[in-house]
């Protein structure tokens, strides 16, 4: 009897499928807000598991915020006592001066912090991918058994591709910074500022296909990239708006705190946001989004490989029996 209850809690309740084969849905976009719809609540309980790998990461962030966060308000106090007469505003002038430094050495510094704790991320983001896959798709996943099993099974590939990614935010910016320097004095030096600047775009595009790849066919780690940058090349539009419409929260925060003295309450927005639901969320649709890809260009190619899951397909017997209702309503067509 224990061991019943261990084996329900670690791998679930079977459940009945969402839909029958008459009721699938016959478009991507309904199959999208079905799926949401039904696995919306279980998107919460999978956010909170995956957002156990970005604490790190988190931390680092929030860190860094709160640093420069002071040394804004300690400028900002040294003018007014500045403006007051209380100091000599040579001393606001030189802080004022040195501020800029030490916002590139904060920024520097947790770039340089995010490296390792972007670089752990990498298995639990292939975790959570098959999971988003799964349920994208119409097609069962336990939350805590499939995420884990998932985890182990492409640790590798996963962590590979997370240390990639860590280190791409550090490099773009010693990139621009240094090539941006040289390029004051020859202007050629735009050109290589540019490629860091899309090659680096180019990754972080491509990250909504390689871990969807990477939990779904057997692949080496050279053609699982290639194969994601051809997607991202070949779907440039739609990718770069679903990447973009995935910092739609962010950037709704960033305006609020420029624009209204509501900052520190929509940092707090933004942080319960992506705690509750904002990972979970975007690879969900992110997972929706590469499985329609991967029909166009990798599953046909594949013999045998079963395309449109989730989709209601015409079956022969649905012909036949369309056929045989064409006969009833028409008694004299011929029979074949």
């Amino acid at each position: 009897m224990f061991g019943k209850m261990m084996n329900r809690y670690y791998y679930g309740k079977s459940g009945k499928g969402d839909y029958t084969t008459e009721d699938l849905p016959q478009t991507r976009w309904a199959l999208f807000w079905e799926m949401l719809r039904v696995r919306f609540s279980a998107l919460f309980r999978l956010n909170l598991m995956y957002m156990v790998a970005w604490l790190p990461a988190i931390i680092v962030i929030g860190r860094g915020l709160m640093m420069a966060y002071t040394g804004l308000v300690n400028v900002g106090e040294l003018q007014v006592q500045a403006e007051a007469g209380e100091i000599a505003m040579e001393v606001f002038t030189e802080a004022n001066a040195t501020l800029g430094e030490a916002f590139k050495a904060i920024l520097m510094q947790t770039l340089i912090l995010l490296v390792p704790a972007i670089a752990i991320t990498g298995p639990f983001t292939a975790g959570i991918s098959y999971v988003t896959r799964n349920w994208a798709r119409d097609e069962h996943a336990f939350i805590w058994s499939d995420y884990w099993d998932a985890v182990k099974g492409n640790w590798k590939q996963g962590l590979l591709t997370s240390v990639i990614t860590g280190f791409v935010p550090l490099l773009m910016y010693v990139c621009i910074t240094f090539y941006g320097q040289m390029a004051s004095d020859n202007v050629l030096f735009i050109i290589p500022q540019v490629l860091v600047i899309i090659m680096s775009l180019l990754w972080l595009c491509g990250l909504m296909y390689i871990y969807p790849q990477m939990v779904t066919y057997s692949i080496n780690y050279k053609g699982l990239v290639r194969n994601s940058l051809i997607m991202v090349i070949g779907r440039l539009p739609m990718t770069v708006g679903l990447k973009l419409l995935s910092l739609v929260p962010t950037l709704i925060a960033v305006a609020v705190g420029l624009l209204t003295p509501y900052a520190v309450y929509a940092a707090m927005v933004l942080g319960l946001y992506y705690i509750l639901l904002g990972y979970a969320l975007s690879r969900f649709v992110a997972a929706s989004y590469a499985n329609a890809v991967f029909d166009r260009y990798i599953n046909i190619n594949i013999e045998g490989a079963q395309i449109g899951r989730g989709l209601y397909v015409e079956s022969d017997d649905d012909e036949e029996e369309e056929e045989q209702a064409e006969k009833l309503e028409d008694p004299s067509a011929p029979e074949a």
